[in-house]
């Protein structure tokens, strides 16, 4: 946790009592948590905190690669996990929402290559494999 306080200190931001329930949230919860998930563990320490300021400190996390927002079409919200592990790739059921991480990148070289013929530079990539998972997909 320590070392996400240190790089938004670093970027300039405040380190808020919210903002740190925010990433202790993240050490408390599942791996993949909604932004309800994150704001019910807030509010035990924080009763009157907003869903609204739990989202603010999503994005600026988001935005700062301290936390990874997973899109999960037709569910009521996205899910967000923390970075702790190399660069990966995710699965998700369009049924139950079940995610699951991938221990490799299915984006090659010759891919990056053909971008940077666009005059592209990449910086970072994030990729969500859309379908159903084993238990839904035998219903």
């Amino acid at each position: 946790m320590e070392k996400f306080i240190t790089l938004l200190r670093e970027k300039g931001y405040k380190i808020t009592p919210q903002r740190r329930a925010v990433i202790t949230a993240f050490m408390n919860c599942d791996r993949f948590a909604t932004a309800q998930q994150i704001l019910d563990h807030v509010k035990q320490l924080y009763p009157d905190v907003s869903l609204d300021t739990v989202y603010r400190n999503l994005t600026l996390l988001v935005n700062l690669g301290i936390i990874c927002e997973i899109h999960t079409p037709g569910k009521d919200s996205n899910i967000y996990e923390l970075i702790t592990t190399a660069h990966h790739h995710h699965l998700v059921c369009l049924e139950c929402g079940k995610t699951e991480c991938l221990d490799f990148c299915p984006v090659t070289k010759e891919s990056f290559d053909l971008i940077g013929k666009k005059h592209f530079k990449i910086i970072s990539h994030s990729l969500e494999f859309y379908g159903y998972c084993a238990s839904c997909h035998t219903q």
